[in-house]
Protein backbone atom coordinates (compact mmCIF):
# COMPACT_ATOMS: atom_id res chain seq x y z
CA UNK A 1 0.00 0.00 0.00
CA UNK A 2 2.83 2.39 0.76
CA UNK A 3 4.45 1.84 -2.24
CA UNK A 4 1.74 3.08 -4.49
CA UNK A 5 1.18 6.56 -2.84
CA UNK A 6 4.54 7.36 -4.65
CA UNK A 7 3.01 6.41 -7.94
CA UNK A 8 -0.37 7.72 -7.49
CA UNK A 9 1.21 11.21 -7.16
CA UNK A 10 3.62 10.44 -9.88
CA UNK A 11 -0.21 9.32 -11.94
CA UNK A 12 -1.75 12.32 -10.83
CA UNK A 13 1.13 14.97 -11.78
CA UNK A 14 1.52 13.55 -15.31
CA UNK A 15 -2.34 13.50 -15.85
CA UNK A 16 -2.18 17.30 -15.11
CA UNK A 17 1.11 18.55 -16.65
CA UNK A 18 -0.55 16.34 -19.71
CA UNK A 19 -3.89 18.42 -19.21
CA UNK A 20 -1.82 21.88 -19.17
CA UNK A 21 -0.09 21.48 -22.72
CA UNK A 22 -3.22 19.96 -24.08
CA UNK A 23 -5.15 23.46 -23.18
CA UNK A 24 -2.14 25.20 -24.20
CA UNK A 25 -1.97 24.03 -27.41
CA UNK A 26 -5.83 24.29 -27.84
CA UNK A 27 -5.69 27.86 -27.05
CA UNK A 28 -2.55 28.49 -29.34
CA UNK A 29 -4.41 26.80 -32.22
CA UNK A 30 -7.77 28.47 -31.73
CA UNK A 31 -5.81 32.03 -31.01
CA UNK A 32 -3.51 31.40 -34.13
CA UNK A 33 -0.14 32.41 -31.44
CA UNK A 34 -1.52 35.32 -29.82
CA UNK A 35 -1.24 34.67 -26.04
CA UNK A 36 -3.54 33.81 -23.32
CA UNK A 37 -3.16 34.31 -18.89
CA UNK A 38 -2.13 31.96 -16.50
CA UNK A 39 -6.11 32.13 -14.99
CA UNK A 40 -7.44 30.55 -18.80
CA UNK A 41 -4.98 28.42 -19.30
CA UNK A 42 -5.71 26.92 -15.35
CA UNK A 43 -9.65 27.16 -16.60
CA UNK A 44 -9.06 25.14 -19.86
CA UNK A 45 -6.86 22.48 -18.28
CA UNK A 46 -9.13 22.18 -15.65
CA UNK A 47 -6.33 22.70 -12.70
CA UNK A 48 -6.15 25.35 -10.26
CA UNK A 49 -3.74 28.11 -11.04
CA UNK A 50 -0.78 27.44 -8.68
CA UNK A 51 -0.70 23.53 -10.53
CA UNK A 52 0.66 25.38 -13.70
CA UNK A 53 3.49 27.52 -12.29
CA UNK A 54 4.02 24.02 -10.26
CA UNK A 55 4.67 22.27 -13.88
CA UNK A 56 6.11 25.30 -15.60
CA UNK A 57 7.74 28.61 -14.45
CA UNK A 58 6.19 31.09 -16.83
CA UNK A 59 3.90 30.98 -19.72
CA UNK A 60 6.45 31.11 -22.17
CA UNK A 61 7.87 27.66 -21.23
CA UNK A 62 4.76 26.05 -21.12
CA UNK A 63 4.95 27.45 -25.18
CA UNK A 64 8.17 26.47 -25.80
CA UNK A 65 7.61 23.02 -24.51
CA UNK A 66 4.40 22.60 -26.60
CA UNK A 67 6.39 23.51 -29.99
CA UNK A 68 9.66 21.74 -28.33
CA UNK A 69 7.11 18.46 -28.12
CA UNK A 70 5.98 19.15 -31.69
CA UNK A 71 10.08 19.16 -32.64
CA UNK A 72 10.43 15.91 -31.10
CA UNK A 73 9.25 14.07 -33.98
CA UNK A 74 12.49 14.78 -35.27
CA UNK A 75 14.17 12.71 -32.58
CA UNK A 76 11.72 10.14 -32.39
CA UNK A 77 12.58 9.34 -36.42
CA UNK A 78 16.22 9.45 -36.07
CA UNK A 79 15.95 6.84 -33.56
CA UNK A 80 13.66 5.21 -35.44
CA UNK A 81 15.57 5.06 -38.67
CA UNK A 82 19.10 4.34 -36.94
CA UNK A 83 17.68 1.59 -35.03
CA UNK A 84 17.34 0.21 -38.36
CA UNK A 85 20.65 0.96 -39.65
CA UNK A 86 24.20 -0.61 -38.94
CA UNK A 87 26.53 1.64 -36.40
CA UNK A 88 28.90 4.06 -39.44
CA UNK A 89 32.21 4.85 -38.70
CA UNK A 90 31.36 8.02 -36.62
CA UNK A 91 32.85 9.91 -39.68
CA UNK A 92 30.82 13.65 -40.44
CA UNK A 93 29.91 12.36 -43.37
CA UNK A 94 28.16 9.12 -42.08
CA UNK A 95 26.56 10.86 -38.88
CA UNK A 96 25.14 13.53 -41.64
CA UNK A 97 23.71 10.56 -43.57
CA UNK A 98 21.87 9.66 -40.79
CA UNK A 99 20.34 12.47 -39.64
CA UNK A 100 19.75 13.67 -43.45
CA UNK A 101 17.54 10.63 -44.13
CA UNK A 102 16.00 11.28 -40.45
CA UNK A 103 14.94 14.84 -42.12
CA UNK A 104 14.26 12.92 -45.24
CA UNK A 105 11.46 10.61 -43.24
CA UNK A 106 10.07 12.78 -41.09
CA UNK A 107 7.04 14.80 -41.83
CA UNK A 108 8.64 18.59 -40.74
CA UNK A 109 6.08 20.72 -42.65
CA UNK A 110 3.42 19.57 -41.06
CA UNK A 111 5.57 20.16 -37.63
CA UNK A 112 6.63 23.80 -38.98
CA UNK A 113 2.79 24.21 -40.17
CA UNK A 114 1.94 23.39 -36.99
CA UNK A 115 4.35 25.46 -35.15
CA UNK A 116 3.32 28.49 -37.42
CA UNK A 117 -0.46 27.80 -36.04
CA UNK A 118 0.64 28.12 -32.56
CA UNK A 119 2.94 30.76 -32.31
CA UNK A 120 1.87 32.95 -35.59
CA UNK A 121 4.16 33.48 -38.61
CA UNK A 122 6.53 36.63 -39.48
CA UNK A 123 3.54 38.66 -38.67
CA UNK A 124 2.57 37.53 -35.71
CA UNK A 125 1.01 39.65 -32.86
CA UNK A 126 3.28 37.86 -31.19
CA UNK A 127 6.55 39.83 -30.04
CA UNK A 128 7.66 36.60 -28.48
CA UNK A 129 7.37 34.06 -31.30
CA UNK A 130 10.59 34.45 -33.01
CA UNK A 131 12.40 34.36 -29.55
CA UNK A 132 10.17 31.04 -28.63
CA UNK A 133 10.93 29.52 -32.00
CA UNK A 134 14.72 29.97 -31.72
CA UNK A 135 14.40 28.07 -28.36
CA UNK A 136 12.17 25.11 -29.12
CA UNK A 137 14.89 24.58 -31.98
CA UNK A 138 17.94 25.07 -29.65
CA UNK A 139 16.25 22.48 -27.31
CA UNK A 140 16.12 20.35 -30.24
CA UNK A 141 19.22 20.44 -31.32
CA UNK A 142 20.58 18.97 -27.99
CA UNK A 143 18.10 16.41 -27.45
CA UNK A 144 19.44 15.14 -31.14
CA UNK A 145 23.24 15.51 -29.95
CA UNK A 146 22.67 13.76 -26.94
CA UNK A 147 20.90 10.79 -29.50
CA UNK A 148 23.76 10.84 -31.58
CA UNK A 149 26.75 11.41 -29.24
CA UNK A 150 25.03 8.00 -27.71
CA UNK A 151 25.00 6.24 -31.00
CA UNK A 152 28.99 7.12 -31.43
CA UNK A 153 30.32 7.54 -28.24
CA UNK A 154 33.74 7.59 -29.36
CA UNK A 155 33.43 10.30 -31.67
CA UNK A 156 34.48 13.72 -30.08
CA UNK A 157 30.95 14.76 -28.60
CA UNK A 158 32.62 18.59 -29.73
CA UNK A 159 32.47 17.72 -33.33
CA UNK A 160 28.64 16.23 -32.83
CA UNK A 161 27.58 19.27 -31.21
CA UNK A 162 28.71 21.46 -34.19
CA UNK A 163 27.58 19.05 -36.74
CA UNK A 164 23.44 19.44 -34.84
CA UNK A 165 23.95 22.59 -34.02
CA UNK A 166 24.82 23.61 -37.81
CA UNK A 167 22.15 21.15 -38.87
CA UNK A 168 19.33 22.28 -36.98
CA UNK A 169 20.51 26.05 -37.24
CA UNK A 170 19.75 25.37 -41.40
CA UNK A 171 16.60 23.88 -40.71
CA UNK A 172 15.41 27.15 -38.86
CA UNK A 173 17.05 28.66 -41.44
CA UNK A 174 15.31 27.37 -44.23
CA UNK A 175 12.21 27.21 -42.20
CA UNK A 176 11.94 30.82 -42.24
CA UNK A 177 12.21 31.01 -46.59
CA UNK A 178 9.98 28.19 -46.74
CA UNK A 179 7.09 29.84 -44.44
CA UNK A 180 7.59 32.97 -46.49
CA UNK A 181 7.72 31.47 -49.88
CA UNK A 182 4.63 29.36 -49.09
CA UNK A 183 2.45 30.57 -46.32
CA UNK A 184 3.34 27.19 -44.03
CA UNK A 185 0.78 25.38 -46.26
CA UNK A 186 1.25 21.43 -46.39
CA UNK A 187 0.37 20.66 -50.00
CA UNK A 188 2.50 18.95 -52.62
CA UNK A 189 3.73 22.28 -54.12
CA UNK A 190 4.56 23.57 -50.63
CA UNK A 191 6.19 20.26 -49.77
CA UNK A 192 8.17 19.95 -53.15
CA UNK A 193 9.75 23.64 -51.93
CA UNK A 194 10.45 22.22 -48.96
CA UNK A 195 12.57 19.27 -50.37
CA UNK A 196 14.56 21.33 -52.10
CA UNK A 197 15.45 23.88 -49.66
CA UNK A 198 16.21 20.74 -47.60
CA UNK A 199 18.71 19.44 -50.80
CA UNK A 200 20.24 22.79 -50.57
CA UNK A 201 20.84 22.67 -47.11
CA UNK A 202 22.73 19.40 -47.22
CA UNK A 203 24.89 20.52 -50.25
CA UNK A 204 25.45 23.84 -47.82
CA UNK A 205 26.84 21.17 -45.25
CA UNK A 206 28.28 19.16 -46.97
CA UNK A 207 31.12 22.03 -48.77
CA UNK A 208 31.79 22.77 -44.76
CA UNK A 209 35.39 21.04 -44.37
CA UNK A 210 35.10 19.49 -40.51
CA UNK A 211 37.42 17.12 -38.83
CA UNK A 212 36.16 13.65 -39.01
Amino acid sequence: MIATVPDRRAAVKARHRSAILTAARALLEERGGSSFSVDELAKRADVARRTVFNHFSSLDEVMLTVCTDALSVLIDDFVSSVSRTPIGDGSRSAMLDELMTAMHESDLVSVIAAMVRLLGGPDSANARAPELNETAFSRTSLRLTSEVVRRYPATDALDVELLVGSLMSGVATISKHWIERTGARTDAVSRAEWDRLLARLLQSLRSVDLPT
